[in-house]
């Protein structure tokens, strides 16, 4: 049950991630922003439901999967980012690849902190 619960999330997340490429198209060696966005949004959803599934009872296993490793890791893509930075590389855009790379990791990692302190604030005491 563990896997199909995984794997809806994900097609659910991965479908997700489309349409916001879609939303936000963007040529090769130009700054991504649809990866951009999906990442920070992933990380933050993350960070909350991370919080919410360890350290409060609110959300169940089956759903932290269905939701963390399932919607989180099908929206998110940690392997078109490093691809976008390599055709930015080959397009002579090193300073604009660096700085994709600070702004994806830096707000990614905001974000994750940011969904987990909402998450404590917002989630009963245990």
């Amino acid at each position: 049950m563990s896997l199909v619960l995984v794997m809806l999330g994900g097609a659910v997340g991965s479908g997700l991630r489309f349409l916001v490429a879609q939303w936000l198209p963007s040529a090769p060696g130009t700054m991504p922003l649809a990866t951009i966005l999906v990442n920070v949004i992933g990380s933050g959803l993350l960070g909350a439901v991370t919080v919410l599934s360890t350290q409060h009872t609110m959300l169940s296993r089956d759903m932290a999967l269905l939701l963390g490793a399932g919607l989180c890791g099908g929206f998110t893509t940690f392997s078109t980012l490093s691809v976008e930075l390599l055709t930015m590389a080959d397009h002579g855009r090193l300073g604009l690849s660096i700085v994709y790379l600070i702004l994806s990791v830096g707000l990614g990692l905001a974000a994750a902190a940011a969904g987990a302190g909402l998450a404590r604030m917002f989630a009963p005491a245990t």
